[in-house]
């Protein structure tokens, strides 16, 4: 469901203290959009040259190398921007210091596979309520985070049955106050099949029209359509090879969907089918102009 934004009573006043712990694009990007608005951010990261830049350029106030205890004590909400597998970890090992009231929150992009393991690990009065942010650059490092990529951006509530209703309700908020221009809320299983579609799909699509073509002189004949279809190809594998292993059976449902639909595609080109090459195109024009219209009016 869409969240339409509506006056209510505020749970992020100005006192509360956030840490984010990966200074990457989007930790950079969430630091950066909530120094703006006034608040107190602090940061763990393993570089201390992203530590310095960001305090240099007022992204953040303070920040560690290192676990600091007193760094997370002193936190009210902590964002955790960090891989799937290296939240949970962190959870695991560093999860006993965060103070009872804390709430936790994150921007990894499968939610199934960790939502429920990290709930069941957190101690009495701690909450992580999960949250997608819908919005990144082909570029990584605190030093590319720039918070206008919120502007337009859709930003996704993902709560379980154990989020208390103050917890769902404060993740909306900080969507707001982040710049988001849309809040949604989806279950995590719902959630990882429509990022299976909307998102990892589509990169492994960019990923195999690259990798079927390796001639240099492309550069020199393409035009847009090349350059929008392969954005994306510029890829950190790391990262997205785990989330792709990680929502594996929901991607593979996509894939095998699209497959099927390029084939079909592939046998009216190969049997001078016309008509229902065009057919097709009609459908895809139809579902498009559907699509610029339901966003328009969003």
């Amino acid at each position: 469901m869409i969240y339409k934004q509506v006056k209510r009573m505020k749970k992020i006043d100005k006192s509360k203290k956030f840490l984010i712990i990966g200074l990457g694009l989007l930790g950079g990007c969430y630091s950066m959009a909530l120094k703006k608005k006034g608040y107190y951010v602090s940061a763990i990261t393993k570089e201390q040259d992203d530590i310095d830049y960001a305090i240099q350029k007022g992204i953040i106030d303070q920040g560690s190398t290192e676990v600091d205890i007193a760094l997370i004590e002193n936190a009210d909400i902590i964002v955790f921007a960090l891989y799937p597998h290296t939240f949970v970890e962190w959870i695991k090992n560093y999860g006993h210091l965060i103070k009872e009231g804390t709430i936790l929150t994150d921007v990894t992009g499968i939610k199934g596979c960790i939502v429920y393991e990290i709930q069941s690990m957190l101690k009495p009065g701690v909450e992580f309520i999960a949250a997608h942010p819908m919005a990144g650059r082909e570029v990584s490092g605190v030093r590319n985070s720039d918070d206008a990529i919120f502007n337009d951006a859709n930003y996704i509530v993902v709560p379980t049955d154990k989020n208390t209703f103050g917890a769902i309700e404060l993740c909306k908020e900080l969507g707001e106050i982040l710049g988001f221009a849309r809040i949604s809320v989806l279950n995590p299983e719902k959630h990882d099949e429509m990022i299976a579609f909307l998102s990892q799909l589509t990169h492994c699509i960019a990923v195999s029209l690259m990798c079927s073509n390796d001639n240099p002189g492309l550069v020199f004949y393409t035009g847009d359509s090349f350059r929008d279809l392969t954005r994306i190809a510029n890829i950190n594998d790391d990262m997205w090879s785990e989330l792709f292993l990680s929502n594996r059976e929901a991607l593979l449902k996509e894939m095998e969907k699209y497959r099927n639909t390029f084939d079909h595609l592939y046998e009216c080109v190969k049997n001078n089918d016309r008509e229902e090459m065009r057919s097709m195109m009609r459908i895809s024009t139809e579902r498009r102009a559907e699509f610029n219209k339901r966003y328009q009016n969003l």
